[in-house]
């Protein structure tokens, strides 16, 4: 009877461990979960801008008797449609406007990564493209 009883206590001091552990590694689980969330936004953002200035950059490329700048900041609000177009910064260059010649779309947004409302990294993501003039 008495290694019964034994067995039994140890049992229940056992229960008792595995909720303090879990209790102390559950925080670190959900900071975890939280920073992935939080990256996989931030390369949603970025696949969505470097999507986006691409369109521009086409658009402006083939906008060769109108406006190229007005054609490629358009094309990249337009495309842009997850992003906040207030935080979001075009740039478009042309240098010479002719047949042959390059156009660079660049756009920068900013991010922030935050853990439990602590910002832990922050920035802005940017992406160029070049594509030649038609």
């Amino acid at each position: 009877m008495s290694i019964r009883r034994t067995h039994n206590s140890i049992k229940q001091n056992e229960q008792g461990q595995t909720m303090t552990e879990f209790a102390l590694v559950l925080p670190l689980l959900c900071v975890l979960l939280f920073g992935v969330i939080q990256f996989g936004i931030l390369y949603n953002n970025y696949v969505n801008l470097t999507d986006a200035v691409r369109a521009g950059a086409r658009k402006a490329a083939v906008s060769r008797h109108t406006d190229i700048v007005a054609e490629g900041r358009g094309a990249v609000e337009r495309a842009a449609v997850d992003l906040d177009g207030s935080k979001l910064e075009i740039e478009v260059s042309a240098p010479v406007v002719e047949h042959g010649q390059d156009v660079t779309v660049t756009a920068k947004y900013p991010y922030e990564i935050k853990l439990l409302d602590w910002a832990v990294f922050s920035g802005k993501l940017k992406s160029t493209t070049t594509e030649r003039i038609e």
